[in-house]
């Protein structure tokens, strides 16, 4: 997941390097197309690949390799009405670190998803290298009939070098509106230097963390109630005392929240695959499609 690679032989940016991306998502003669309004390198796409059920997969790149140190990077999606979208990254999204004169890497996700449209995002972890400082925002808004399924992981570092919780700053935070009214809203702003993440408060014995938002608009709430009971035998299953533990919740409407903490990253994408399939099957009676690279 993490590679060995050397920061040092990564140039420091001369200037903030401002990312753009924005795509929509239409249906056309039952198809869901990709329209890339805006492209600003590093961030890219290059093709949409069509999905069972009209859908389409598209990969985000990020050329650089990773985000650089005053990095500032925006990606907007828009789902039509009736639109399938499935989005995930081509690797792990490397946080490079960032020197004392360069400003906080940035990234900022605006979704809109149209009456009846689903988007599925399945990212890998997010890794922060030694050194970085990193902000995350993210807006999601639904309209009636609105489907998500979201995902996302940080792990603590590159390991494979040792780098535990050496980063200076990870601040993410995420607001889902649905029909107006705020659903879910999360802030975790995480700084190793100064408050240790091994404290019984933050992750104590557990590296890797994960959250996956799981919404459709117009479920009633003992419906959701009924699938959160069913997803938490599933999260009992999965769960392995002192080394993961799942837990799922309802949202005060329209959907469900899961979290999990491990001690190794190789439990979390097969764990979050388990749920997407439930809970997939359970909402549109479909069986969940990987993007084809987790093949």
């Amino acid at each position: 997941m993490d590679k060995d690679i050397q920061t040092s032989s990564i140039p420091e940016p001369k200037q903030r390097i401002e990312g753009r991306l924005s795509l929509g998502f239409d249906v056309v003669n039952g198809q869901t197309q990709m329209q890339v309004h805006e492209q600003q390198p590093p961030l890219k796409v290059i093709r949409a690949f069509p999905l069972p059920a009209g859908g389409a997969l598209v990969h985000l790149h990020n050329i650089s390799g990773g985000v650089l140190g005053g990095d500032a990077l925006t990606i907007n999606v828009q789902i039509a009405a009736g639109a399938y979208a499935q989005l995930t990254s081509t690797s792990a999204t490397r946080i490079y670190r960032c020197s004392p004169r360069a400003l906080t890497s940035t990234q900022a996700y605006t979704v809109q998803i149209q009456e009846n449209g689903l988007l599925e995002y399945l990212p890998d972890p997010l890794i922060p290298f030694a050194g970085a400082r990193y902000r995350q925002q993210t807006q999601i808004t639904l309209s009636p009939g609105a489907g998500l399924f979201w995902w996302e992981t940080v792990a603590p570092g590159r390991t494979a070098r040792a780098e535990l919780f050496d980063y200076d700053l990870v601040d993410i935070s995420l607001a889902i509106s649905a029909q107006g009214r705020p659903i879910a809203l999360e802030h975790t702003q995480l700084e190793p230097q100064k408050r240790p993440m091994t404290a019984l408060a933050r992750l104590g014995s557990y590296r890797y963390f994960t959250s996956f938002y799981i919404c459709k608009v117009g479920i009633e709430p003992a419906r959701w109630l009924e699938l959160e009971d069913q997803l938490n035998i599933l999260a009992r299953q999965l769960s392995v005392a002192s080394e993961v533990s799942w837990g799922v919740s309802t949202l005060v409407a329209h959907g469900l929240a899961i979290r999990a903490v491990s001690c190794r990253g190789t439990e979390l994408p097969a764990g979050l695959l388990a749920f997407w399939r439930a809970a997939r099957l359970a909402l549109y009676g479909q069986e969940a499609l990987p993007p084809r690279k987790i093949y």
